[in-house]
C-alpha cells in the first residue's frame, strides 16, 4: 500500500503553482515600482504622497524578492 506518492505529487504541484504566482507578483510589483519612480522623477515638487507610494512599491517588491530567494526560485 503506497499512498504517499500522491501526497508528494500534490505538494510539488502546489509549490509550482505558488512559485509561479510569486514570480507573477514580482513582475507586477517591479512594474509598479518602476512607474512610481518615473512619476516621482517627473513630479514638479516633492509630493509626499508620490514619495510614499514609491517607497511602498519598493518595499513590496523587495519583500517578494526576499521570499523568492528563500524559496530558491532562481531569480533573473
Amino acid at each position: 500500500m503506497r499512498r504517499s506518492g500522491g501526497l508528494f505529487r500534490r505538494k510539488n504541484k502546489l509549490k509550482r503553482e505558488f512559485d509561479e504566482t510569486l514570480r507573477t507578483l514580482m513582475l507586477d510589483t517591479r512594474e509598479e515600482w518602476e512607474r512610481a519612480k518615473s512619476i516621482e522623477k517627473y513630479a514638479d515638487d516633492y509630493d509626499q504622497e508620490v514619495m510614499i507610494r514609491k517607497k511602498i512599491a519598493e518595499s513590496n517588491h523587495f519583500y517578494l524578492y526576499k521570499e523568492a530567494k528563500i524559496r530558491n526560485l532562481g531569480i533573473e
